[in-house]
């Protein structure tokens, strides 16, 4: 902010020293008349100046952007006329042998409304200029704001999203190691060190916007190895994943619901059932398919909440924008994902 502001200040001693050397500049090595130069070109910067900061400073902000336009032409009628009776009385006093005096009263009558009308124009322009840059300046602050506002919205509810998934996420790991209690107590107790070590990744590994993706599939396969626990020997359950660790990025907890989906909906305990998972990388491009059987849950059926895949569809929305594709369909009883990601 206060290099901005030194830039600022710098810009606009350089503009007025560009402007108030301009005679010399363009006189071609012509020696200028000292009075000439004060009263022609200085004197003239000098009200230009006035006119600008004062509606910079203060008029603006205090009427134009308050909505008080009658307030606010009124000042500056009242600025202008002072300084227009401020210039007459300095070439009265001071340059009377550069003005041009009237040899008679209606002589000159026209060419002074004239003079009148030429100066009124020329303080004009700076009027025009503050507003503009004021304008431009209000503009882009209230962009700013608009942008900083809607990402810390976006922030926000990504934060909600990843807290709504936890809980989900326990609520269907912790049923499934409930149902391990009583057949098998020391699965149990393998799922429930398993669970642990998942909850540490996600309680303090998951915070960050991306994650290493080699950590997102080692989260995830723990996640099946987990889920295979409760699982009869009629679910065959088959994944493959990239083992190069390629330093590709993505944000974290992307592909959790949909193998939360598809060991919910994807298993039987009187059919044969299989869930087969794939992910390939293209490039900066991830592919996630996964395919299981279809065994739709009754209405009746609480284990899940069901949020899984609006939740992957929202976050979707928030992080990629136009750089992801979610395909999800149903063909002979068998359910298929496909989730491709462009990372970069």
């Amino acid at each position: 902010m206060e290099y901005n502001k030194k830039i600022t200040t710098f810009s606009h001693l350089l503009v007025w020293f560009v402007l108030f050397s301009m005679p010399y500049v363009l006189s071609n090595g012509q020696e200028q008349e000292f009075n000439r130069v004060i009263a022609h070109f200085w004197i003239p910067l000098v009200f230009y100046a006035i006119i600008f900061y004062v509606n910079y400073f203060l008029f603006i902000d205090r009427f134009l952007f308050q909505k008080k336009m009658l307030e606010f032409i009124g000042v500056n009628i009242i600025l202008l006329v002072l300084l227009l009776w401020i210039r007459e009385g300095l070439d009265n006093t001071f340059f009377t042998e550069l003005v041009r005096k009237p040899r008679e009263d209606g002589d000159n009558g026209p060419s002074f409304k004239m003079f009148i009308y030429v100066q009124l124009l020329s303080y004009m322009a700076p009027l025009i200029f503050a507003i503009a840059i004021k304008t431009t300046q209000q503009w882009v602050k209230t962009e700013a704001e608009s942008k900083e506002a809607a990402n810390y919205q976006l922030k926000t509810e990504l934060q909600h999203l990843h807290y709504q998934l936890q809980p989900h996420f326990f609520f269907n790991s912790l049923n499934n190691i409930y149902s391990l209690v009583d057949i098998s107590p020391e699965e149990a107790k393998k799922s429930i060190h398993s669970l642990s070590k998942l909850m540490r990744y996600m309680l303090y590994e998951t915070n960050l916007e991306k994650v290493p993706l080699s950590k997102e599939i080692d989260f995830m396969k723990k996640y099946i190895e987990l889920m295979k626990l409760r699982v009869s020997d009629k679910t065959t359950v088959n994944y493959h994943f990239p083992t190069i660790n390629t330093g590709i990025t993505i944000a974290p907890l992307l592909f959790i619901s949909l193998i939360e989906n598809a060991f919910k909906h994807g298993i039987s305990a009187s059919n044969e059932n299989l869930i087969e998972m794939d992910m390939k990388l293209d490039n900066d491009i991830v592919v996630f398919k996964i395919e299981n059987d279809n065994f739709p849950k009754k209405v009746a059926d609480k284990s899940g909440s069901g949020i899984g895949i609006q939740n992957l569809e929202k976050r979707l929305q928030l992080l990629y924008p136009n750089k992801y594709q979610f395909k999800h369909e149903l063909i002979e009883n068998r359910f298929l994902v496909t989730l491709r990601i462009e990372t970069a």
